[in-house]
């Protein structure tokens, strides 16, 4: 089926334009957005109100693009991992050009290859991103991909080290929603798996977009937090274009060790990044949180603590302290609980709002900084 269309991803003034192509009727298209959003049909011939000649034309052209998790893994916490194919071309290559039959070419001559994620060949085949489903309480959370891989390879970061292989559509990005087997249970989506959202901003809008669309899955932004390094221009466009929560990735508010850390530093630096952000109201429903990884001697002491609260002073803001997770081949000291505690109180009685987040899922390297799909599949 991947040559066919994916329904999915397109919002309800798309559907509309898609069923006059095909010489249906326009309002076709909000009856394939309601089977979509509301219904999430696994068919087209599911699309029990339009006529079977409709849902032949339709079919002839497009599938739903919806793709069942390739596996699954399930942490002793009961968080969930799953490995989601993506249909998205994503992989680049330049390869000689070929001779015309019975001639020759310059060898020197190439041309760029591009695969399907569907193609066969070990590293230039199937592509595929993880998903985390995180269980707690009355709360249901997933953590999606935008990206397979990562171009802003953060030091800390398992998906960094991936490298980047492509941008996820806005079909790929909602299919970890679509066929999430919980998806019934889910109560808030974080962009913070894979990839950098601002780096793939187009297809994150529209993702969010059909998220809280009316004629959509009709969500509240505010159950919607987007992640982002800071990237100059994406981050304000995201701004100013969305209502949904933002997430700075900070983990240090010094320009040089965050540098260190984050190469995106260079190109916008937290303080600007920070800025921006003093520009926007969080004072109502629209929040703004920082992420904070703390590694033990090195960015959790109160000389930190008093840079933060000299960064963040006058923002409506929160900030997540979060344990740092090992990962091969990278030498950083992780930090304990008692520090951590005593930069959260630091903070708070400063006037920074603070919390440590919970760390789920490391037994099946699910955790943050943990995602990836270089070195192999999860196991169903």
């Amino acid at each position: 089926m991947l040559d066919k269309e994916p329904l999915l991803g397109l919002t309800t003034e798309e559907l509309r334009s898609a069923a006059i192509a095909l010489g249906l009727p326009a309002f076709a298209g909000g009856q394939m957005a309601k089977w979509l959003y509301e219904k999430h049909v696994g068919s087209i011939d599911e699309m029990t109100n339009l006529s079977k000649v409709a849902r032949e034309k339709l079919k002839e052209r497009y599938t739903i693009g919806a793709m069942p998790p390739a596996a699954s893994q399930q942490s002793v916490d009961g968080t969930v991992k799953y490995l989601f194919p993506v249909r998205t071309t994503i992989r680049k290559r330049e390869a000689p050009l070929s001779p015309p039959e019975g001639g020759t070419i310059d060898p020197t001559l190439r041309k760029t290859i591009v695969a399907p994620s569907g193609a066969e060949g070990g590293a230039f085949g199937a592509f595929y991103v993880e998903t985390v489903f995180i269980p707690d309480g009355d709360r249901a959370t997933l953590c999606v991909s935008c990206q397979v891989g990562c171009k802003m390879n953060c030091l800390f970061c398992q998906t960094g080290k991936q490298g980047f292989q492509g941008n996820l559509t806005a079909a790929d990005i909602l299919n970890q929603i679509y066929s999430l087997p919980q998806r019934d249970q889910l109560t808030n989506i974080v962009f913070m798996g894979q990839g950098e959202p601002m780096d793939n901003l187009d297809a994150v809008l529209r993702a969010t977009h059909i998220l809280t669309a009316a004629d959509g899955y009709a969500w509240s932004p505010k159950r919607i937090t987007v992640s982002s390094v800071g990237i100059r221009h994406k981050l304000k466009r995201f701004l100013d274009e969305s209502q949904c929560h933002v997430a700075i990735s900070m983990h240090s508010p010094l320009h040089e060790q965050r540098q260190l850390m984050m190469p995106a530093e260079k190109a916008m630096g937290i303080s600007e990044t920070v800025e921006l952000l003093r520009h926007y109201d969080f004072s109502h429903q629209r929040r703004c949180s920082f992420e904070y990884i703390c590694f033990g001697g090195m960015n959790d002491s109160t000389m930190h603590g008093r840079e933060i609260v000299k960064l963040l002073q006058g923002l409506e803001c929160r900030v997540n302290l979060i344990r740092f997770h090992a990962i091969p081949d990278v030498d950083l000291p992780a930090t304990d609980m008692a520090r951590m505690e005593q930069l959260r109180d630091y903070l708070t009685a400063h006037g920074v709002f603070a919390t440590i987040r919970a760390s789920r899922g490391e037994d099946i390297m699910a955790a943050c900084g943990l995602l990836s799909t270089a070195y192999g599949q999860v196991k169903s």
